[in-house]
């Protein structure tokens, strides 16, 4: 393990009363041989959390309090914000990431030439509730993307600064860290993690969560396939509806000339729905192509991101 790297570990807490100091001595316990910071991000607790971290007094840790409850992809940014460490560390606050693993991981990060390790939770201690949405999500990445990862909701993860610091965390997109590295280009490896049942707290996780996990899946999934191309999305989708509305009324035209009655038909009203709802499904894609080209113009971005770049001439004067 390289000795002059210097490491973040972001933990955002909520509620994490009994865990919080227990959380900071574990780190202290299994790191002695890292140069590190923890940042720990509260996320407007209204338990003890504060109280049990501020007695804590370690040198090494840094307290981020959020003026409310803004969600734990939010919390993670701010880490990410202020994080200053070559390789960055996410896990959460309530002990069922075991920080034993960490070095292992940031070994297999520093030689492996990876961008991100992700931990994948062996023999998993959560209830049905949570592990059966995690399964038909990983399920759903699996197919619908090249990224083999078997375990994306844990939270045990090492970054290098650069990977971190380019995602744009909102909602509970969190849970798709590993997901959007993958999109920005992260080259990533998976390693097997011990996990543990909670001791103390409750989860925050419940069945509403999965509508919202559910909802951002999605949303990144359209990102991965569209964000550059919108009018492939929505000028597929008007050109098939235009075309098949288009159908109906020919064929309806076509009875109509051979004496039938086609006003009463609810096929007639659904043929020109149809077409109708082609047209604006087609002009919606153009809108939003021309605000994706707006996006990326008027902030100078460009729609590739550049891993590394290797000089073997003379550089030039």
């Amino acid at each position: 393990m390289t000795a002059e790297k210097f490491y973040s570990i972001i933990i955002p807490m909520y509620n994490e009363q009994g865990n919080a100091g227990l959380l900071i001595d574990k780190v202290r316990e299994n790191l002695v041989n890292l140069d590190y910071e923890l940042i720990l991000i509260d996320d407007h607790s209204t338990d003890l959390t504060v109280k049990e971290i501020k007695e804590k007094n370690d040198p090494r840790v840094v307290l981020i309090q959020l003026k409310k409850n803004y969600g734990q992809s939010s919390a993670m940014m701010a880490g990410f914000d202020y994080a200053t460490g070559d390789y960055i560390i996410t896990l959460d606050g309530d002990l069922q990431n075991d920080p034993s693993d960490i070095p292992a991981m940031v070994e297999l990060l520093e030689f492996g030439d990876f961008d991100l390790v992700v931990g994948k939770r062996k023999k998993r201690k959560d209830s049905l509730i949570r592990t059966f949405p995690s399964k038909v999500a990983n399920y759903i990445i699996k197919k619908s993307t090249k990224l083999n990862i078997s375990d994306q909701g844990c939270a045990l993860k090492v970054f290098t600064n650069e990977t971190a610091k380019d995602l744009n965390l909102y909602g509970e997109n969190h849970r798709f860290i590993s997901l959007m590295a993958h999109l920005n280009g992260a080259r990533i490896a998976e390693m097997p993690v011990k996990h543990h049942a909670r001791q103390f707290g409750v989860s925050k996780y419940g069945m509403n969560r999965t509508f919202k996990v559910i909802n951002d899946l999605l949303l990144v999934l359209f990102n991965q396939k569209y964000m550059a191309k919108p009018i492939y999305l929505f000028g597929n989708i008007g050109l098939i509806a235009f075309l098949l509305g288009s159908f109906i009324n020919v064929y309806l035209l076509i009875i109509k000339l051979l004496g039938h009655e086609i006003g009463g038909r609810p096929l007639l009203i659904l043929g020109v729905l149809l077409m109708f709802i082609g047209i604006q499904f087609f002009t919606t894609g153009i809108i939003v192509d021309m605000l994706m080209k707006t996006y990326y113009e008027s902030q100078d971005k460009r729609p590739f991101n550049i891993r590394k770049i290797t000089s073997f001439g003379e550089s030039k004067s």
